[in-house]
């Protein structure tokens, strides 16, 4: 009996992040309970990335910064990082301005257009 691989593609093991959906609004005394979830969805999954939904924090302030920019340091202690989902233009337009960089799910290439939107073509525009 021989043992060989199989053809055709090998088989991906693909996990999804633990998702974690922040209520709003969201003050700065939720931070060690947000902080624990993190921490905890991290161990679960052995480490990676936690989604955090922020669509409902409602207006973003800085206690919403303060709270995100701690859930941060707590995943990357913990080998881990977060990606936002959602995040309303105001919060990332605010989360730049203090220097927070956070990756954001589902987000275009910088110069590459959204997914299904083409460029508009003029009549008079030369051929390439």
């Amino acid at each position: 009996m021989s043992s060989g691989t199989l053809p055709g593609l090998p088989i991906v093991d693909a996990t999804t992040p633990a998702v974690l959906v922040l209520p709003g609004p969201v003050t700065r005394d939720e931070t060690p309970r947000l902080c624990a979830e993190v921490h905890a969805r991290l161990a679960e999954t052995g480490g990676g990335t936690v989604v955090c939904d922020v669509a409902g924090v409602g207006p973003p302030g800085l206690a919403v910064v303060d709270v995100l920019a701690r859930m941060q340091l707590t995943a990357r202690r913990a080998g881990g990082r977060i990606r936002l989902r959602d995040p309303d233009p105001a919060l990332r337009a605010l989360l730049g301005l203090v220097g927070l960089a956070f990756e954001v799910e589902r987000q275009a290439e910088e110069g590459e257009p959204a997914g299904g939107v083409e460029e508009a073509v003029e009549s008079g525009d030369p051929a390439l």
